[in-house]
């Protein structure tokens, strides 16, 4: 089993940074694979950013690409979403998922471990 708990999530002004935390417990935290996801009421679940086992390979959402940045820290068992430029349509629950991969998948369902998510919310 992983556990995963995310922090950072606000309330921010379009324009603004925030920067998300997925801490990690459990089992080894390299051995897997980690994605953000987000989901806005009404909206089914999106994909936004993933990263590889080790951290050399990253891949992005068109939506979020060249605003956000997924990163790892493998020595504090941490993922991190930083995200810049926010505008109000990124305003949803961010969730951090974990997969026994070494490549991380877009597709939610290929997920094995879930937080219970972080809100973010983008005034205008």
């Amino acid at each position: 089993q992983v556990q995963l708990v995310e922090s950072g999530g606000g309330l921010v002004q379009a324009g603004g940074s925030l920067r998300l935390s997925c801490a990690a417990s459990g089992r080894t935290f390299s051995n897997y694979a980690m994605g953000w996801f987000r989901q806005a009421p009404g909206k089914e679940r999106e994909f936004v950013a993933a990263i590889s086992r080790g951290g050399s390979s990253t891949s992005y959402s068109a939506s979020v690409k060249s605003r956000f940045t997924i990163s790892r820290d493998n020595a504090k068992n941490t993922v991190y979403l930083q995200m810049n430029s926010l505008k109000p349509e990124d305003t949803a629950g961010y969730y951090c998922a974990a997969v026994d991969s070494y490549i991380a998948s877009k597709s939610g369902s290929r997920y094995d471990y879930w937080g219970l998510g972080t809100q973010v919310t983008v005034s205008s």
